[in-house]
This record gives structure tokens, sequence and C-alpha cells, in this order.
């Protein structure tokens, strides 16, 4: 069943269109990767189908009992965030917001939850560090549990594995794959053609071309392999 659906819709700021007539649908246990070059509006589909701005045209519906507040969200960090002086532990619980609700307070099961994630990311012996002290691949690791204490359904991740070295990319890589094979549907922005190939499903490819498809179907279409070889030759 699907858990989101864009139909005919349009992206960008005010009367600017950057993307226009966009229509796919991500359905439970889907691994899609969102591709394109730089400035296609990956980034902007992903806040668009978090609330965060609104369409300019077209419609975007959750089904299958998703609810918007209830989508886990791994964004790109800026210096100021990943310098963040906070404990792992306030970090992760934070992902437990939407739940609480007008609640002023934590429950029990929230503080189980963020406990819970923090161990699937393998962090949970980190929970009085400051977020700050860690590296950036368990910077990483600390803000996927968040996204898993917001969701039990659905992660976006926004470039997850941007500026880490090739041993914790692949850490990423294997502790996103798990997650979907336990049944979380994921929804990534990637620019490493290679490992969305690799990993996902789906494709969903933006810009002045749109494709939607399966990754197979992706990597025989003419522009898929069109972006593949380019990313390849500037790779090289």
């Amino acid at each position: 069943m699907a858990l989101i659906t864009c139909r005919d819709v349009s992206l960008g700021y005010e009367s600017h269109a950057i993307l226009e007539h966009l229509s796919f649908q991500v359905d439970a246990g889907d691994y899609l990767c969102v591709v394109g070059e730089n400035g296609s509006g990956k980034s902007t589909l992903m806040r668009t189908v978090l609330g965060l701005q609104r369409a300019l045209a077209g419609e975007i519906r959750f089904g299958d009992g998703m609810r918007q507040n209830e989508i886990g969200y791994l964004p790109q960090q800026t210096a100021i965030q990943r310098d963040f002086p906070a404990t792992v532990w306030e970090i992760a619980l934070s992902g437990c917001q939407a739940r609480a609700g007008r609640r002023a307070f934590y429950s029990k099961a929230d503080k189980a939850l963020a406990e819970q994630s923090l161990s699937r990311m393998g962090m949970a012996d980190y929970r009085s560090r400051c977020y700050r002290q860690l590296s950036g691949g368990q910077q990483q690791r600390v803000l996927l549990a968040r996204a898993l204490c917001a969701t039990g359904k659905l992660l976006l991740l926004d470039e997850p594995v941007a500026g880490l070295d090739p041993k914790v990319t692949a850490e990423m890589y294997a502790l996103i794959e798990g997650l979907n094979r336990e049944g979380v549907t994921i929804v990534m922005i990637s620019h490493d053609i290679a490992a969305a190939l690799r990993f996902a499903t789906h494709i969903l490819h933006v810009g002045s071309r749109v494709f939607f498809g399966t990754a197979a179907d992706y990597r025989e279409s003419p522009l898929g392999r069109r972006f593949i070889a380019m990313e390849e030759g500037e790779g090289a």
C-alpha cells in the first residue's frame, strides 16, 4: 500500500517552480533513492513532503495510516548543528517530540524508544557524551536514532553519508539497508549513483527530465544510462 502519493506536483518558492508535474508513489517497504543534478529540487521535494513548505500545485497524499508528523527525517547538517552542545541522549530523545504532542515531558515509552533506537545504531554506550565531541559518522548514527524515534514506518534521509570516509560510508549504508529489511521504508537523496543502484528498489530522477521506476529499469533507460556515465566520468 502507498505511504506517499504525489500527483502532478509542482515545487518551488513563491511563484518560481523548480519542478513541475511530478508524479510518483512510495509503497511500504520501498527503498527509493532520489537522484539528479545539483539544484534540481531534491531537497525541496523532501521539505515539501515534510510540510515544511507548500507545493505550488498538485497533491501529496499519505496512506496506510501514515501521518505527516510520523515521518523520521535526517537532514543535511550545517557546521553550527555539528557543534550543538547537547548530549547524545538529549538529541535522540528529541525525536519523540511529535509523539509527546502537548505533553511537557517525555513518557517512559518515549525514553524506552530512545534507548532502543540508540542501541539499534550502536550508540547506547555514548548516551552521556556531548554530541559535538563525536565523529561525523557517530553523529549521523545519533541523528538516525533520533529519526527512528519519530517513526516506525518511513525515513527521509538527505545525503546521510555526505562527508564521511569510505569505511564509515559503508557502515551507514549497511545500517540503512538493515532498517529497510526490518520493514522501514526509506526515501534517500543521494549523489552516490553506484550505491543508489545497489541498494534501492526504486529510483526517482528529478531535473529537466524525470524518471520514476525500478532501479533495474532506470539502469536501462536513456536518462539513467546518460546520468550514470556522467557520474562515473566525474568520479574517475
